[in-house]
């Protein structure tokens, strides 16, 4: 036997040897990857809500680089055919993970479809607008996730702080409109660079996340926040995670202007922002919007919806005790909504969705939905839609056929809407985007 043959054996085993459990492990992917697909279709989650990737198939290699364990979604994204696959795109928040995970670059993130476009407003890497000085952090600009916001508000901070511009006396800095997590990261970075700003809310110090109901997990990340420290958590109680802001704004000597609005913004000659809101007037170098987007309730256009039991928001779920109720909307927020509603004493929920099946929630919101639909906790009215809404009942047509139903109180998850007069009038353009990053 000679030693070019041998050679040519041990290199044989060695690649045997190394690329079996590549294969094994592939081959796995691509089982869970079946599965994956299964419940997608079942659960509806084939449709993007809004930002989500997408995978050029010419260029991804196939590594699984962007599946193992680096999404925290799960499932968003799958291995078929040897190639990286968008399972669930309803699933994505839009993290980026995996987009930055991927060796080649075949992975980018995108509002909207080719069907369904999405709106938003233009802003550059620097999240500054179309308007010169005026920028647009959070959930207002397509990104709703806490992390993403926050991170926004720091960058947005640290770009404005390195082309800072001279502010006059009597002339702000910064003026930060609203105090979400981008507006609050924003206001907190404002103090680390020195900066002279203002920070006004139009509600209470926290934003969307304080209307969420009770105990809700939010998804959030480590954050290095700067006078306060080090935030290390990935999951969250809405609770902890309002006291703990708190406690950030403390510690930090943050000053919010909490229950002003503003009213209008216009441009000086000299470049100053002049602010106008129903408290007083600012003068300002640089405006930063954080108002984010879910603030704007999208209305279902129905007699009755101004009487004072219709509401947008639950904070307060055992609030409501022997009551009548109506849930309407197919997302999870409605979802988490009636769960939370029929788990008080002596409610009767019922949930009203315009489709068969829901979609685009999470799959710990799918099960927990069916098993109160199955345990009777909460009556799923499909195919609906309310039409009226009247002081003790309201009416509901399940195509075509329309029916009274006794009711107490209504609760409506219709999703937000772009505050696109608010926009347009402070002359920022607005893009509608399809399949587009």
């Amino acid at each position: 036997m000679s030693d070019t043959f041998v050679i040519a054996l041990i290199g044989a085993a060695v690649s045997a040897v190394t690329m079996i459990p590549f294969i094994r492990h592939k081959r796995s992917l691509e089982r869970r990857t079946a599965n994956a697909e299964i419940v997608a279709e079942k659960y509806g989650l084939k449709e993007p809500a809004s930002l989500h990737p997408v995978i050029d198939p010419g260029i991804c290699i196939g590594t699984g680089s962007c599946l193992a364990d680096v999404c925290p979604e799960h499932d968003v994204l799958g291995l078929s055919s040897g190639v990286a696959t968008v399972v669930s795109p309803a699933r994505c928040i839009g993290h980026g993970l995996c987009e930055r995970a991927c060796p080649v670059g075949a992975i980018k993130l995108v509002f909207g479809t080719e069907s369904r476009g999405v709106d938003i407003p233009r802003i550059d890497s620097n999240f500054e607008t179309n308007v010169p000085g005026m920028f647009i952090v959070g959930e207002l600009g397509g990104m709703g996730l806490i992390r993403n916001a926050f991170e926004q508000g720091r960058q947005c901070i640290e770009w404005i702080a390195r082309h800072k511009v001279s502010a006059p006396p009597g002339v702000l800095d910064v003026l930060i409109v609203g105090c979400g997590p981008a507006g609050l990261s924003a206001s907190i970075n404002c103090i680390h660079h020195g900066l002279k700003f203002k920070t006004i809310e139009r509600e209470e110090i926290g934003g969307t996340v304080r209307t969420y109901p009770r105990k809700k997990l939010v998804m959030t990340a480590p954050l290095k926040i700067p006078g306060y420290g080090k935030l290390a958590v990935r999951e969250i109680q809405k609770e902890d995670l309002v006291s703990i802001w708190d406690g950030i704004i403390e510690k930090t000597g943050l000053e919010v202007q909490t229950n002003e609005v503003v009213n209008a913004v216009g441009r000086r000659p000299d470049g100053t922002f002049e602010v106008i809101t129903n408290k007083g007037e600012y003068l300002a170098k640089r405006v930063v919007l954080a108002i984010g987007r879910r603030g704007v309730p999208r209305k279902l256009g129905i007699e009755g919806e101004t009487l004072e039991k219709v509401a947008y928001s639950l904070r307060e779920p055992e609030a409501y005790q022997g009551d009548r109720i109506v849930v309407v909307g197919g997302g999870d927020s409605a979802v988490e909504a009636a769960i939370a509603l029929a788990d008080q004493p002596g409610n009767k929920v019922s949930l009203s969705y315009r489709k068969d099946r829901f979609s685009r929630i999470k799959q710990g919101n799918h099960i927990r939905i069916h098993e109160a639909i199955e345990k009777k906790k909460v009556s799923f009215l499909p195919n609906s839609t309310l039409t009226a809404i009247h002081q003790e009942q309201v009416a509901v047509d399940f195509s075509g056929d329309v029916k009274s139903m006794p009711n107490d109180y209504v609760f409506i998850f219709a999703g937000g809407v772009l505050p696109t007069p608010f926009l347009e009038s402070c002359g920022i353009a607005i893009d509608t985007k399809f399949g587009q990053a």
